[in-house]
Parts: structure tokens; sequence; C-alpha cells
């Protein structure tokens, strides 16, 4: 039986074609995810016009009715890409009711993040050199969002030494943290892989408990005490 035949005499409608404003988006979407793949393979300085166009499969003077130059496009990746990454962590935390459960989730979340979107790691660790002003947006996007989920947090009870004023200081402290395990335990052998789940923990320990905390103190005395010498 034909198609025509099996819907009563009518040919099923053919899909409709993108109007402009849905062709606009998604040329400009190939070209953004050209420009995302060849930095995370080749880097910032290796990336040009002529290679986003050639992977995107456009004609290279289409690029500049979507992006003003090639700076232009590179200093839109990190914070494009950072927006994805803060809602894929929002998304992981969900309704976790405990500060440190939350804070715990939001470092592997960081490091799925990573394994997930490989090109990442490359463009946010290249991007302060050769794209500062996407980096300098990215950075104040991240940590406006941490700030706020911070204080949520010391509001709910954690992080209960601190000053309102000093939760901005420790948002640079954890997020320097985030990417310098990142650097040790994620990008390994010229790929990006899982990170142990130990260095998660070793993070949420210093996080609650710190490293001169009285009961880190208390325990260090009662290791050296076990270990000493009888005289």
């Amino acid at each position: 039986m034909s198609r025509a035949a099996s819907t009563g005499g009518r040919r099923p409608a053919a899909p409709a074609k993108p109007n402009r404003a849905e062709k606009a988006r998604l040329t400009r979407e190939r070209l953004f995810e050209a420009a995302r793949e060849l930095v995370g393979e080749e880097g910032y300085a290796e990336t040009t016009i002529a290679k986003i166009t050639s992977r995107a499969g456009i004609a290279q003077g289409t690029f500049y009715n979507y992006f003003e130059s090639r700076q232009d496009i590179l200093d839109q990746l990190l914070p494009t890409l950072g927006e994805d990454l803060l809602a894929f962590i929002r998304e992981r935390v969900g309704k976790e009711r405990d500060p440190v459960s939350r804070e715990r989730t939001r470092l592997r979340a960081f490091f799925d993040f990573l394994v997930e979107n490989p090109p990442f790691y490359r463009i946010l660790n290249e991007a302060e050199m050769f794209a500062p002003r996407g980096f300098r947006r990215h950075m104040e996007n991240m940590s406006k969002s941490y700030r706020q989920a911070l204080a949520r947090d010391r509001a709910e009870g954690g992080y209960t030494p601190f000053e309102p004023r000093e939760i901005e200081a420790v948002t640079y402290m954890l997020l320097a943290a985030r990417n310098y395990l990142s650097m040790r335990y994620s990008y390994v052998d010229g790929r990006v892989q899982p990170v142990p789940a130990y260095v998660v923990e070793a993070y949420a320990k210093f996080v609650t408990a710190g490293l001169f905390s009285p009961a880190t103190a208390r325990a260090g005395s009662a290791k050296r005490g076990r270990s000493a010498t009888p005289a």
C-alpha cells in the first residue's frame, strides 16, 4: 500500500523549512561549535576564521554576518560555555539541602562537565592569554553565581566562621582549588579523564574541617601520642 493510500489519499505534509531567523540561528551555532572544537583541539592561537568556516561548511565571507572578528568569536566561547557549566552544576545540586553535600556536588559536577565537554578544559586554561575579555566575563559570571550560592549556604548554617564580606574571598579560594585540582587530576596524558573519588572527598574534608580546625588538631595530637616512643 502506498503512503498516499495509507493516509486516505493525502500525501503526508513535508517538514516545514526553517525560516530566515531559524537559518541564521543554525548558521551561528555551526560557526560557534566549529570554533569550540578547534580551540579544544589546536588552541586559540591556531584557530583561524578560515578553519572555523571550513569546519562549519560555511563560506568565509558569511562569518562576518555573525561575528565582528576572529577575536569576537574567541571572546564569546568561554562565557557561553561557562553558562552551560553553571546550568549543569545547578541541575546536579538540585534540591540538596545540606551545605556540605551541595559543595561536594558542585565540585563533582565541575569535573563531570569537563569529561562530557573535553574542549572546555583548554578553552578555559588558555583564555586568560588569548581571550582576556571573555576570561574576565567568565570569571565575573562564575564568582557572582558562586557568591550567591555560598551566601545561601551561610544563611542556612554553613560557613559560619566567615563574615558576609569574606564570602567573596572564600569564593575565589574555592574557584582556585577547582581549577588547580582539574590541572592535576582531570587533564592527564593529553586528555580529560574522570577525577578519583578520593580527590572530591579530600576537598570536602578541607571545606568542612580545614587544615587547622580544633578537631584536626586533636586528631593529629592523638596520632603523635600513639606513635611516640616510650621513654
